[in-house]
């Protein structure tokens, strides 16, 4: 599948080999910060690359519910198919997220991010979440293998692919800055281009990040409403912001207002605000 024609109005399409769309992602790295939204859908990365967004990232929970499951509910084929598909919409880099590479085992993670790699992705992110809120992340020595088995993996064909270390001690209620950092410092040891830990929020938490795991890139989640904006998300020296399941929670937004306006009332009045078929099919064309 072609992302757009070369052309406007042109029915040829010259797609972005994976390489280039690698170089591309890695050279979005080395400077300034980037706001990098995360798709759904082949339509909505279609979309945002239509807006000039630079690189996309996969969202494990918006495309989960596209499919009628929970997040962290999918398996490897669900999220590797709809990588290629995503991957081939567009010609501008996709980064995944990856979950925990779908496996506890260093060496089965290592299968699963070569077969993530394979996808055409230009990034891949691994967290070390493992489900149990009783115990919610590996320990600290398995977490760090299982980085180093991922960095393995990527490297065996010298794919360029950049790998996100994260942490999602947040995210699970373990709000220890300090754990944080001393994690994400171990994954960068360990071979992650690019820290990451959903959930830290202030600007304190965010500046002690990004000086600690220096200079390599840290990637912010701001996936509710914030004060916080590009430019001075810019200045405290994060790379790329990320939105997660933010978008796809917005698309739901919309649809289950309507739908319940109409199971409820017999109405029909929220179709007032749907966006126009005709930029759609123009946007798409």
């Amino acid at each position: 599948m072609c992302a757009r024609p070369t052309n406007p109005g042109s029915d040829q399409c010259h797609c972005q080999p994976t390489a280039d769309k690698r170089a591309a992602f890695k050279k979005l790295h080395e400077s300034g910060c980037f706001i990098i939204p995360n798709p759904f859908d082949v339509g909505s990365a279609r979309a945002l690359q239509h807006l000039g967004f630079k690189a996309l990232a996969s969202t494990s929970a918006g495309f989960a519910w596209t499919i009628a499951k929970a997040d962290n509910r999918v398996t490897v084929d669900d999220v590797c198919d709809h990588l290629t598909a995503l991957c081939a919409a567009v010609d501008i880099p996709v980064n995944a997220d990856f979950e925990g590479g779908f496996a506890v085992e260093p060496d089965k993670v290592a299968v699963n991010v070569a077969r993530g790699v394979k996808t055409g992705v230009a990034g891949l992110s691994i967290e070390d979440s493992t489900g149990d809120a009783a115990n919610p992340l590996f320990e600290h020595k398995l977490a760090v293998e299982r980085i180093k088995a991922a960095r393995k993996a990527i490297d065996a064909d010298n794919s360029g692919v950049l790998l996100t270390g994260r942490c999602e001690a947040f995210l699970w209620g373990k709000k220890d800055l300090n754990l944080v950092i001393e994690r994400l410092q171990a994954y960068s040891e360990a071979g992650a281009d690019v820290l990451y830990s959903p959930g830290i929020a202030t600007k304190e938490e965010i500046s002690a990040v990004v000086k600690a795991v220096a200079p390599k890139p840290v990637n912010l989640l701001i996936g509710g409403a914030s004060e916080l904006t590009l430019q001075s998300v810019a200045d405290l020296g994060v790379r790329r912001i990320s939105v997660g399941g933010a978008l796809a929670r917005m698309a739901w937004a919309g649809v289950m207002k309507a739908a319940k306006e109409m199971a409820e009332k017999g109405t029909f009045s929220e179709f007032a605000n749907g966006y126009p078929g005709g930029e759609l099919n123009k946007m798409f064309k």
